[in-house]
């Protein structure tokens, strides 16, 4: 007996029936006729477009990455592009980029048609580029918008579609849900408007895009370089550097802007040097795990390297690997590598006389208050925002429009930095620059930057943090994790590893003036807090925690604690 919910059952019959949907497509659906489980995860909904985009595994179904759900997602963004374009002067226009993942390039062009078959002049990279190239260049080119095709650090099973507002950044909620109800206003795959590639080059359609805009993209970078002079005229000769951009976007720019600014001991780890949508040589293409850095690692030992940099697919997220007191290597956190970032940066604009007064930092609500002490140390005000850069792009446009604030750097915990007013994503190839530039900067004074971290801990106290994540997947993991979400919110804690809980932040209700999402901060007596949040694209829970001590010993038992406390009540 079928196991199908009637939903599903009538989704795929539809897609069955549809004379738009290709005979290949058919036939994996009807491979897995008696597959119930499968079919169900499949058709039981469809690929929610969330206030990032699309992300999803690759496959037939309404709850899958493929051609036809990207089709309809963009019918439904043209719409979007048109309406903000208004009576504007001349064709609107966004710009296209994508990674190296399976059908990247298939569904961007995808993309590209559609948008055209609408009137909108498509920007196309013809080979993969960085999502934050994407963002400048929507801004440089004066676009109405743009899409990026990545799933980030996903699996290889998944690909994702994420837009771009005109000034560059992610769509925010508002913006977000107009998309949405457009496309939900699609009704059926022959609604979305498409033409050949042919008659869009021929009508001037689609555009692509080449090396004048990588040259503009490489030059934005290095000018927020603080000290290029002194890394071409001394470190940048003799410092080493290994760096991988684990298969994915980041080998080209990041190589380019290091070159620019004088560095000439730039190795690539070879395995990991070239574009695999199967990204075979990690468990996950992702820096923020010392795994991914095992052969960054292997060959840092062999050639005495003062720094490993990785890069994640789409080159939005940098991670840092630095040599410890004993010679080892040691895998910076995001809050640790942001908090060196903001300190270096800082501090050289103030000795260059060049800090404003009205300068700013911006992080994000489940990100180290390290960074922000840091900030307020220099005279910086500093910005709290939800989870995700977009919210950090939408106040840097509101700096630009009321000039009350300078923005001097953005960060979120999970190895996403901006410096400059050039985008409005988190840039890795940025990232990897300043962070570089920082460790040859110390390493003329005989530091490395964990000597430099701890010279931090030691003048603005022991920071320490923790993530914790459980993965959920298909219709029962999101169940449950809207279920612990539920009980945490109705049934709050009292007290938390001998500590009291002195406040709940819900932000469900909208707090400090933010968006509302489904997120949970617990703020403890002793300053320790931890959050609950459920990431908004992965099948995942995600547990924040981080404390302040008064030593390391002290800062990693408390942590200690209080991780084993609240995850044996997520776990249970």
């Amino acid at each position: 007996m079928s196991q199908l919910s009637s939903q599903a059952m009538e989704s795929i019959e539809r897609w069955l029936q549809d004379p738009v949907i290709d005979e290949e497509t058919k036939q994996e659906l009807r491979a897995l006729e008696g597959n119930d489980k499968e079919l169900e995860d499949r058709f039981y909904k469809e690929l929610e477009f969330g206030t990032g985009g699309l992300r999803g595994v690759i496959g037939a179904g309404s709850n899958r990455m493929n051609r036809y759900v990207v089709g309809r997602a963009t019918q439904g963004l043209a719409r979007y592009i048109l309406e903000e374009h208004g009576e504007r002067a001349g064709r609107p226009s966004a710009v296209i980029a994508h990674d190296s993942r399976h059908f990247s390039p298939e569904f961007a062009l995808e993309a590209a048609l559609v948008l055209a078959g609408n009137g909108i002049v498509a920007k196309l990279f013809p080979s993969l580029r960085p999502t934050p190239q994407l963002s400048f260049a929507v801004r440089h080119l004066q676009a109405t918008g743009g899409i990026v095709v990545t799933a980030s650090h996903n699996p290889p099973e998944y690909n994702g579609y994420k837009v771009y507002n005109e000034e560059g950044g992610q769509l925010v909620p508002d913006q977000a849900e107009k998309v949405i109800s457009y496309i939900r206003e699609v009704p059926s795959f022959s609604d979305v408007r498409r033409i050949s590639r042919e008659e869009a080059e021929a009508q001037g359609l689609l555009v692509w895009l080449g090396e004048d805009e990588d040259a503009a993209f490489i030059n934005a970078v290095a000018e927020v370089s603080v000290n290029r002079e002194l890394i071409a005229s001394g470190p940048g000769k003799d410092f080493k550097l290994v760096y991988t951009p684990l298969h994915g976007t980041g080998n080209h720019p990041v190589r380019q802007v290091l070159q620019k600014l004088g560095f000439q001991q730039v190795h690539i780890v070879p395995e990991q040097e070239q574009p695999d949508a199967e990204f075979s040589t990690v468990k996950s293409p992702n820096p923020e795990e010392r795994d991914a850095f095992k052969l960054a690692i292997e060959l840092g030992g062999k050639i005495g390297a003062d720094l490993l940099l990785g890069t994640d697919p789409d080159a939005d997220r940098m991670g840092a690997v630095v040599k410890n007191k004993s010679g080892e290597y040691v895998v910076l956190s995001g809050n640790q590598s942001g908090a060196i970032m903001v300190y270096y940066l800082l501090n050289q604009l103030k000795e260059a006389g060049k800090l404003p007064e009205n300068g700013a930092v911006v992080k994000t609500i489940v990100t180290s208050e390290m960074g922000a002490v840091i900030a307020e140390h220099f005279g910086a005000a500093v910005f709290n925002t939800l989870t995700g850069f977009k919210y950090i792009g939408e106040l840097m446009n509101k700096f630009d429009q009321t000039g009350g604030h300078t923005y001097l750097f953005g960060y979120e915990e999970s190895y996403g930095y901006l410096a400059g007013n050039y985008a409005r994503d988190k840039d890795a190839v940025l990232a990897a620059m300043l962070i570089a530039e920082a460790a040859a900067y110390y390493s003329t004074q005989g530091k490395t930057l964990y000597d430099v971290l701890e010279e931090l801990y030691e003048k603005f106290g022991y920071f320490q943090e923790r993530l914790e994540s459980r993965t959920l997947k298909g219709k029962d993991g999101l169940e449950k994790i809207q279920s612990l979400m539920t009980q945490w919110r109705n049934n709050p804690a009292a007290e938390i590893a001998g500590v009291m809980v002195k406040e709940v932040l819900d932000y469900s209700k909208g707090l400090d003036g933010l968006p509302k999402e489904n997120v949970l901060k617990f703020m403890l007596e002793d300053g320790s807090w931890f959050c609950l949040r459920p990431s908004g694209t992965e099948p995942k829970i995600k547990v924040y925690f981080a404390v302040r001590g008064l030593s390391t010993a002290d800062a990693e038992g408390k942590i200690t604690r209080l991780v084993e406390a609240v995850m044996s009540r997520v776990d249970a």
